[in-house]
């Protein structure tokens, strides 16, 4: 049955950065401005903040008191960077095969998107990948048409990387296009991220995997229990520090701490935010465009 309006995301809504909590300062800013290719937009003491343009992309939190998360707990799955164009991405996909090729974990083809996968030097998970336009996205009953096809990392520079993306890697434009969670089980995610935070589910892959968008978008969030089946609440830990969601006005804002409050969902309001933890403590934190 159809949703009412009250009861979704606005249709542009779009994810905002991504907070991670690091154990080398100096190591994983490097890495995400040398071979991710972003640009460092603030660094004030223990936060740097990585993006293109004005746009954040990952915020980086020292935390060298913190362990690291255990093997099997929930957290981030991967941070996905959107490129406008697959030259970007061949730019940033040849710049860390250059830099850190150990870093490379695979690629791609999932029909709605062409995608290459890496894991950061303290274990967080990256996908840089480029959208197909919506026009050529199939769905059914609801659901869009996703597969894991293969995708040959070198076939793919050899043609997309330009001249300009060798000596300037890090030209063009790029967002958080989504971010995929590890969570303990599908039915409590589908709960808390569509019946109640109120996106549309947008695929399944049975009770391992769950997409969820705004506005018919493929998907702004994913969660899986791949890695992290039955897990609890996370503790305190390097990882995952916020994810952050964006909605166009503060009418959207209002409208979600409402929803929220009315599932009996502890929120916390700052006057611009509205932040508030998933059911295994990943901090979801909401703010205006």
């Amino acid at each position: 049955m159809a949703r009412s309006v009250n009861e979704l995301l606005a249709a542009d809504t779009g994810m905002g950065a991504v907070t991670l909590r690091v154990g080398n300062l100096d190591a994983m800013i490097a890495y995400y401005r040398d071979a991710v290719t972003l640009t460092v937009l603030s660094h004030e003491g223990p936060v740097a903040v990585l993006g293109r343009g004005m746009t954040p992309i990952v915020i980086l939190q020292h935390a060298p008191e913190l362990a690291s998360p255990e093997p099997r707990a929930a957290g981030l799955f991967h941070t996905a960077i959107l490129f406008d164009t697959q030259a970007q991405l061949a730019a940033a996909v040849y710049s860390i095969a250059t830099k850190h090729p150990g870093t490379f974990t695979g690629s791609a083809d999932h029909l709605v998107s062409e995608a290459f996968y890496f894991t950061d030097p303290e274990g967080n998970g990256i996908e840089l990948y480029w959208d197909r336009q919506r026009t050529a996205w199939s769905w059914t009953h609801g659901s869009v048409e996703m597969a894991t096809l293969y995708l040959d990392p070198n076939a793919f520079i050899s043609e997309h990387l330009t001249e300009q993306g060798q000596t300037d890697p890090s030209f063009g434009n790029a967002v958080v296009g989504h971010v995929h969670l590890s969570v303990g089980d599908v039915a409590s995610a589908r709960a808390f991220y569509v019946d109640q935070l109120g996106f549309d589910s947008t695929a399944e892959m049975g009770n391992s995997a769950l997409f969820v968008s705004a506005g018919g978008y493929h998907h702004h969030m994913a969660m899986n229990t791949w890695n992290s089946s039955g897990a609890g609440k996370r503790r305190l830990a390097l990882g995952l520090g916020q994810v952050d969601i964006v909605v166009p006005s503060s009418d959207d804002l209002g409208a979600l701490g409402e929803r929220m409050s009315h599932f009996g969902v502890a929120t916390r309001h700052d006057g611009q935010t509205l932040s508030f933890d998933d059911p295994w403590a990943n901090v979801i934190r909401v703010r205006t465009a």
